[in-house]
């Protein structure tokens, strides 16, 4: 008896514990935050610069982003093992498709991964936009000083004059993808 009350008090202190902070069972029992779907844009005089981003893709090329400075830059935080992510990558690569040639440019942020995890889910998913490797979530730590992506997913928009102008947490629809680049990129 005293083993199943003290199995019972386990229960209710972890269960309490769970959710903690607005956090859903699945963020609790995955080990990340899911975003709330908030977004963020920031007015012009308000942005602060990107930082320095200079990282090897999944491909073994580097992705600087310098090379793409008078592009809008879409940055997609993701992991393999993450349902939401998977959930918008269809919609991700619709809107790269819509955009590649229109001044717009996509990379994926992949996280808290593994390499052979991660190729699988760019090859799966049919994503043809270059993917950093951050698995220890250095390039995403860069950016504690403007927007920081605090979730998986989350997504970062870098205005054409290199400066973090918007920011969604959690999964994002094509919808609302075109919508923040349109109004970054100054085309409303």
């Amino acid at each position: 008896m005293k083993r199943l009350v003290l199995l019972l008090c386990f229960a209710v202190t972890v269960s309490a514990c769970g959710n903690a902070g607005g956090a859903s069972s699945i963020e609790s029992e995955s080990g990340f935050v899911g975003g709330d779907g908030s977004i963020i844009v920031v007015e012009p005089a308000q942005r602060a610069p990107a930082p320095d981003v200079r990282a090897t893709t999944l491909d073994g090329d580097t992705f600087d982003l310098a090379d793409h400075r008078g592009e809008t830059v879409v940055m997609n935080v993701w992991a393999s093992w993450c349902a939401p992510c998977r959930a918008e990558a269809g919609e991700l690569q619709e809107v790269w498709e819509e955009e590649q040639g229109n001044g717009v440019q996509f990379v994926g942020l992949n996280t808290r991964d593994s390499t052979v995890a991660a190729q699988g889910f760019v090859e799966s998913m049919g994503l043809t936009f270059p993917s950093i490797f951050d698995p220890d979530g250095r390039v995403q730590l860069q950016f504690s000083d403007s927007l920081p992506p605090q979730a998986i997913p989350s997504t970062l928009v870098i205005d054409g004059n290199g400066l973090v102008a918007a920011r969604i947490l959690g999964k994002v629809s094509a919808a609302t993808l075109r919508g923040v680049i349109d109004e970054v990129a100054d085309r409303g």
